[in-house]
């Protein structure tokens, strides 16, 4: 299957003498494209399997690399016998245009690079929890060009890999990047039990938010100080994974409303008014 003008003018004068002269090459092309295609699945996927029993990360830009090695080195077995190209004059061109097609492709390079260092220094892996910038989420790739994170709300952010490498990032463990706060005012007073408001809190809270709390994380209330209007505090709330921390806070809110011992009117009705107006 020569790619001469010759081959291509015959081509297109007489079609069926030219697939008649170059059969042969067609059958070999078609055979080491399906062999190449079946032998590529087989790796990649041995290669998944492979990489999840290891704590190498199962990251697919290492699936990649050896899915392009395995189709360049099909297209060297074909470029002689098929399109009569010399492999190594071929390699040779490329190394001098490469010099030019590298600076127009250097943000590229830079991203791959720095998704290697990123995986073989071990700096994030899939499953990671990360917060970079102030955006937070779960690794759950890292591809040619980027770094993909999915937030909590199921956003997807795709970061390049090269800024990932100059970016302040910070690992999290699954509570802190969880929680979340409802603020509360206690009423003042001598006799007041912060022990069992803190329990009466707690049981309330639980209840209601059971079943998207984080597991073994049960909510936790911490007292902070004093304001005009009494005993400040917080209820600390752990919230499972695929669920909007504003969910919980919602219930949380819902299920302390209404207590007696609870400030729950503490700005003046009126801006004339001198004394605070505390109700239930």
């Amino acid at each position: 299957m020569d790619i001469s003008q010759s081959s291509i003018r015959e081509f297109f004068e007489n079609p069926l003498l030219w697939l008649e002269s170059n059969a042969s090459r067609i059958i070999f092309l078609i055979i080491v494209l399906v062999v190449t295609a079946v032998v590529v699945k087989v790796v990649t996927k041995g290669m998944r399997l492979a990489l999840d029993k290891t704590d190498i990360p199962s990251a697919s830009i290492f699936i990649n690399i050896v899915r392009v090695l395995l189709w360049v080195l099909a297209a060297s077995i074909v470029l002689q016998p098929v399109f009569g190209i010399n492999p190594t004059t071929l390699m040779t061109a490329l190394g001098v245009g490469g010099i030019a097609v590298s600076f127009g492709l250097k943000d590229t390079i830079a991203n791959i690079i720095g998704g290697f260092g990123l995986m073989l220094g071990k700096v994030v892996q899939p499953g990671d929890l990360v917060s970079i910038n102030g955006a937070t989420g779960i690794v759950k790739d890292v591809t040619w060009r980027h770094t993909i994170v999915v937030e909590r709300a199921g956003n997807e952010m795709w970061i390049p890999n090269s800024v990932l490498n100059t970016a302040a990032l910070e690992k999290m463990p699954e509570p802190i990047e969880s929680m979340t706060t409802i603020p509360f005012t206690v009423r003042g007073g001598k006799d007041v039990d912060t022990d069992a408001i803190a329990a009466a809190i707690i049981e309330s809270v639980q209840a209601t938010t059971k079943d998207i709390m984080l597991p073994d994380n049960p909510p936790l209330v911490k007292f902070s100080g004093f304001s005009p209007y009494g005993i400040e505090g917080k209820v600390l709330l752990f919230t499972k994974p695929g669920v909007l921390l504003s969910t919980m806070q919602d219930r949380a809110a819902r299920a302390i409303a209404g207590k007696g011992f609870l400030v729950q009117n503490a700005a003046p009705e009126d801006d004339d008014e001198a004394t605070p107006v505390i109700s239930a």
